[in-house]
């Protein structure tokens, strides 16, 4: 997971193991922050503690860029699309260590969206606490990471990469959010879940 706003990253328990397939990386500087970090304004409380989970399972490899379901015409310009198999209980955590992934192979923090269609993400909560105007108001500045609820995924906006973490409420929300979130993904479409309800939702909105 990401570091926190008053601490450095914490490195990932020893003998947890991390997807194998590294995401598509880019450009990122080395003085680039990591996500999590204090936004300018007034002083905030740290956002709750992460709870431990169990390491998701091995990333299988990523479909070749602009590929379509079968029986469909090839779209060049969809996204690559990459499939983590996790159970709803685990699809958070898959989401997170997906994440620190990109940030490590280069991506830059605000070139990343990450939906989540149960449980909001702890950082949303925090930031939503503080009203929805200042919520928002980062992902229009687009220089973090940014986490959303899959319900709004009509007010996110386009970034390079969507990561979207299926962890509950594997019905209606996620296949009307999955195809959106392909949408808004101009390169790279991360999906954390159980695969067959990934490909029925994907398979019937693409």
């Amino acid at each position: 997971m990401h570091e926190s706003a008053q601490g450095p990253r914490v490195t990932p328990a020893a003998g947890r193991t991390a997807p194998t397939p590294r995401p598509v990386p880019g450009p990122r500087s080395a003085a680039t922050p990591r996500p999590g970090r204090p936004v300018p304004g007034p002083a905030r409380p740290a956002p709750p503690a992460q709870r431990a989970h169990p390491a998701p399972a091995p990333v299988p490899g990523p479909v070749a860029p602009g590929s379509a379901p079968a029986g469909r015409p090839e779209n060049r310009s969809a996204p690559q699309l990459q499939l983590i198999p996790a159970p709803a209980g685990g699809a958070l955590d898959a989401a997170e260590e997906a994440v620190d992934l990109l940030l490590d192979s280069g991506r830059a923090p605000g070139d990343i969206l990450v939906l989540t269609t149960g449980e909001q993400h702890p950082w949303a909560t925090h930031e939503l606490s503080f009203g929805e105007a200042a919520y928002w108001a980062q992902q229009d500045a687009g220089d973090d990471v940014f986490f959303a609820d899959a319900s709004a995924v009509d007010r996110a906006k386009p970034r390079p990469v969507v990561v979207v973490a299926v962890n509950g409420d594997a019905g209606e929300t996620v296949a009307r959010a999955l195809p959106v979130a392909r949408d808004r993904a101009a390169a790279l479409l991360i999906v954390c879940g159980d695969p067959q309800t990934i490909n029925s939702a994907l398979g019937a909105g693409v």
